[in-house]
């Protein structure tokens, strides 16, 4: 992977329906480069899959709960038992197994309390794998982002003749507001 497919792959996740003449113009290459380029990724799996990005509150959807799950036992069956109810609720979008006093932590998106109210006491709590749930109402969104860092993949020298020109370019902007 070198820098043209790290610009590549910056700017797809952006914007997924990005054009191979408007990818070139971004990346510095032809269309035709850029569609065998992003074929490549597809093909090594780089680019998992394209989706549209939905607003939540334009569908009715209110809430965003985190409910952080203490199994019963720490048996393989049930675990398998809750990664079966998780996978049923179209309601959850994310789940982690974790270290620490919870073992999963489950993001769930919701109509209202009344919703809540129900995967809690209805589904949560009653399954057999389940021994414990705390859950902690999203107050305020602060950051939300499906981009991945891609930093780390461009190599060290084209990001440190990339650093020297920033800092030049900056050092010269501020000689020049002083003047």
């Amino acid at each position: 992977m070198d820098q043209f497919d790290v610009k590549l792959l910056q700017a797809l996740q952006s914007d997924g329906r990005l054009s191979n003449f408007e990818l070139a113009d971004i990346v510095g290459l032809s269309a035709s480069q850029c569609s065998r380029r992003r074929a490549a990724l597809e093909d090594a799996g780089a680019i998992a899959s394209y989706h549209a990005h939905l607003d939540r509150e334009a569908l009715g959807l209110g809430i965003v709960v985190f409910v952080q799950v203490t199994l019963a036992t720490h048996s393989p069956d049930n675990s398998r038992r809750f990664l079966k109810l998780i996978e049923s609720l179209e309601e959850v979008q994310e789940a982690y197994a974790l270290t620490g006093e919870a073992d999963y932590l489950v993001k769930a998106t919701i109509t209202d309390l009344k919703a809540l109210s129900r995967l809690l006491n209805e589904v949560f709590l009653p399954h057999d794998s389940v021994a414990h749930v705390r859950s902690s109402i999203v107050l305020d969104r602060l950051k939300q982002t499906s981009q991945l860092p891609l930093g780390h993949l461009i190599p060290a020298e084209t990001r440190a003749a990339e650093g020297s020109r920033s800092r030049r370019k900056g050092s010269s902007q501020r000689s020049r507001q002083s003047s």
